[in-house]
């Protein structure tokens, strides 16, 4: 019999069942239903180094924050599940624990803006090597692997902005063949519709901030991981840098995690609408959805996701000039950075989320317009984009 809050105690259980419960047992004193936020920073103990549980100082852990990586770990089927104060502090944790000066990692070739820079402003000055590699091409990842070098595949799939989708088995089968790990950024995709550790990966990485807290209302990261050496390892490395995530935070994420599968049902289903009316209108050149039957993507996504996500890109025939008109337009998709919350939002990336790539060799095409297709009227929704392209045609 598993402990209560072990993340196999709900094995077998329905993914809406454990995101409720894993982690969430009733409080012990009082009966309530939902975890409490826990602010204290310290913990009383017993005696002179006898904690009376396992809380001592915050840093270290936090009941709320245990219930939330506990929630983590289950949802993705982990052994170990970190929370972090950001998205990219669990990237930064990720790496720090796994890469070593004079290491190499491959990244995709049309990787987040943020995950670029962390690589190259960053971890390229404490002498970590990168290659940006289409990871959707199984023939150039294995060129750009180092066997012995390359500690780290760092895959996003699908990717941000361009919706690129990679096979995470094939991914985990070249890199463990090359004595490395895989990292996958499962942000978009998230656990309900992803488990990229039952594919292989070694690590499940999130923007909690997006999907998974769902209301744009928290910011936050979280690293789930199979081995649970490697979590030990990553523990030791939240501790020791300290960008945990704080106890609201906590508490928010795992409040958004209990809705999360009937979020992204709506989700799914109102952005295969909108991918559909952007595909047969005439001023759109190109759309990047992985739910279109003739999208490059499509057949890989089909066999390793159960639905296609909440995310859609597209081009302009009018150019950049465009495409920032098309976001200044809108009225129902509100003009701003993020994405993953129930409001559905529109943004450039070339000159918003991704002008950290800007003359880069993954700098994003100017026409670029990204939708995050929230959970309101789709009929409403489609209005709206129709309007606002309307003097485009």
């Amino acid at each position: 019999m598993n402990r209560p809050g072990h993340p196999d105690a709900w094995t077998g259980a329905g993914f809406e069942t454990v995101a409720i419960h894993a982690g969430q047992d009733p409080d012990a004193t009082t009966g309530a239903v939902v975890v409490p936020i826990h602010p204290s920073s310290t913990f009383a103990q017993d005696a002179v180094g006898v904690p009376r549980g396992d809380y001592e100082y915050a840093r270290s852990a936090n009941p709320t924050r245990t219930a939330l990586e506990t929630c983590l770990a289950a949802l993705e089927g982990g052994s170990v599940g970190l929370a972090f104060a950001s998205g990219m502090a669990a990237a930064d944790a990720l790496l720090r624990t796994v890469c070593r000066p004079g290491d190499h990692a491959v990244i995709p070739s049309d990787a987040y803006g943020g995950t670029y820079r962390l690589f190259a402003q960053v971890f390229a000055q404490w002498g970590v090597e990168y290659t940006p590699v289409p990871l959707d091409d199984p023939g150039a990842v294995a060129a750009a692997l180092r066997p012995g070098q390359t500690r780290l595949l760092w895959c996003e799939t699908p990717t941000n902005p361009l919706l690129g989708v990679s096979d995470i088995a094939v991914l985990a089968e070249l890199i463990h063949a090359a004595g490395g790990l895989l990292a996958v950024d499962n942000t978009f995709a998230t656990p309900y519709l992803q488990r990229p550790l039952a594919l292989g990966a070694d690590a499940s990485v999130h923007s909690t901030t997006k999907y998974l807290g769902g209301h744009s209302d928290v910011v936050g990261g979280a690293v789930v991981v199979a081995d649970p050496a490697l979590g030990e390892r990553l523990r030791f490395t939240q501790n020791a840098t300290g960008a945990i995530a704080g106890p609201f935070d906590a508490w928010l994420v795992l409040r958004g995690a209990k809705t999360l599968a009937v979020r992204m049902d709506r989700h799914c289903a109102n952005a295969r609408r909108i991918a559909a009316l952007l595909a047969a209108h005439p001023a759109v050149t190109t759309v990047y959805y992985p739910g279109l039957p003739d999208d490059r993507g499509h057949p890989v996504a089909a066999r390793q996701m159960r639905d296609f996500g909440g995310m859609v890109s597209f081009t302009l025939r009018g150019g950049e000039e465009a495409a920032v008109e098309v976001c200044r337009r809108t009225r129902v998709f509100t003009l701003a950075e993020s994405l993953g919350g129930v409001e559905s939002l529109i943004e450039h990336p070339g000159r918003m989320t991704h002008v950290s790539v800007a003359g880069s060799p993954l700098e994003v095409p100017a026409d670029l317009v990204r939708l995050s297709v929230g959970i309101e009227s789709v009929e409403d929704l489609v209005d709206d984009l129709t309007k606002a392209l309307a003097t485009l045609a």
